[in-house]
């Protein structure tokens, strides 16, 4: 896998691992959604489970890797949804609603909780009277979660 990464993003991602996998090994969706989302990755609940079950279900270092490397060639979540927002977009202002930015989050794909959009909301300073410039909003909701949450 040295090869599809830089040995400094293998460094972060063993420490990672070795963080949240402590027995050395995942044994859980559970485990392998809180490495990959704390190293920036947005991968599906169904997504998650095939990874974990292709690998019979438990996950060595050398496996997460693989993981990794099959799931980064796939994923460039922020493109993605700001290419969702711009075709919903008609006006092209770059703009939407703050109210129906957190209906969406709450109502759509894997929807949030109240307290999440919240925190998200916050962290973007949004209120919910405000218009919310969506690449600006995309970039700090993509963002890794500190480690203060």
């Amino acid at each position: 896998m040295a090869r599809y990464f830089k040995e400094q993003d293998i460094d972060e991602f063993r420490e990672c691992f070795y963080l949240f996998a402590r027995s050395g090994h995942i044994k859980s969706m559970d485990e392998l959604t809180v490495i990959m989302r704390s190293l920036g990755l947005a991968p599906t609940i169904s997504e998650l489970a095939s990874y974990l079950k292709q690998k019979g279900g438990k996950m060595t270092f050398a496996d997460f890797l693989e993981v990794m490397h099959i799931h980064s060639r796939v994923e460039n979540l922020p493109k993605e949804v700001v290419d969702a927002f711009k075709a919903g977009d008609p006006s092209r202002k770059g703009l939407i609603p703050a109210r129906q930015l957190r209906h969406m989050l709450q109502n759509w794909g894997e929807c949030l909780s109240v307290k999440e959009v919240d925190r998200i909301f916050r962290e973007a300073n949004v209120t919910n009277n405000s218009m919310v410039k969506y690449e600006d909003f995309v970039k700090i909701a993509c963002a890794p979660v500190p480690d203060y949450y």
